[in-house]
């Protein structure tokens, strides 16, 4: 109870929220890394890379990681839009005015948007997962052989969906809304954990803008190849 009531406090939701965001960054980062196997025209080494993923530890492994990623989600969500509910509260309207308040509580589109973008990525992950993971499998017609073993041809399918326009266009705009985000999720994470070193902060902030750009683009640019090449 009194761990529970310690988390549950001002300090311990914003060191929740600092943690999970930077965790969950990480595995924004850790799947980027992944998907650029895609744009390789041998389709082996991204279906090699998601057949481990399935099978190291039995599968075991992947529902555990699955598992905390829900866990990370739902404690960040959680925990920001408390955060968030309380400063409301805790600001009379009349003092309320229109503006930026300066300083690193400046209002960017980024901060203003940030319960929109979170909650709409959310809403992206859960129907990605859906979509990929669930989706056509080797009864399917989607096999390819590795090292003498019948997996299932993810490379394959992804590169076919990665051929609609459509596709393209709603993952572009999903990837744009994740930029976003992260353009001041990253360093407010910092500011949650308090780690706000003043001549730190430039560096953070500019690490943040750096880190986003990166994340964003990167993940756009992988549909884009392979929709371009899908034009051939």
């Amino acid at each position: 109870m009194q761990l529970a009531k310690l988390l549950w406090s001002s300090v311990g939701k914003k060191l929740l929220t600092g943690v999970t965001g930077l965790g969950l960054s990480g595995f924004v980062a850790a799947h980027l890394a992944g998907n650029l196997l895609l744009l390789t025209d041998n389709p082996d080494p991204f279906n090699e890379y998601a057949h481990f993923l399935h099978t190291v530890g039995h599968g075991k492994v992947l529902y555990l990681m699955e598992l905390g990623l829900i866990a990370f989600f739902l404690t960040h969500i959680v925990t920001g839009v408390s955060i968030a509910l309380n400063k409301l509260r805790s600001r009379p309207i009349s003092y309320q005015k229109e503006g930026n308040a300066g300083g690193n509580s400046q209002k960017t589109l980024s901060s203003l948007s940030m319960a929109f973008t979170g909650l709409l990525l959310l809403v992206f992950v859960v129907l990605h997962v859906k979509h990929f993971k669930y989706g056509p499998g080797m009864e399917d017609g989607y096999q390819t052989v590795l090292h003498g073993e019948t997996v299932r041809d993810l490379y394959k399918f992804v590169v076919e969906e990665f051929g609609k326009l459509h596709m393209v266009a709603l993952y572009t705009i999903t990837m744009l809304m994740l930029g976003l985000h992260l353009r001041h999720g990253f360093w407010s994470a910092f500011q949650s954990l308090g780690i706000r070193f003043p001549k730190f902060e430039i560096a953070i902030h500019q690490a943040g803008l750096l880190f986003s750009l990166l994340m964003s683009f990167g993940f756009i640019a992988v549909p884009l190849i392979v929709f371009a090449k899908s034009l051939k």
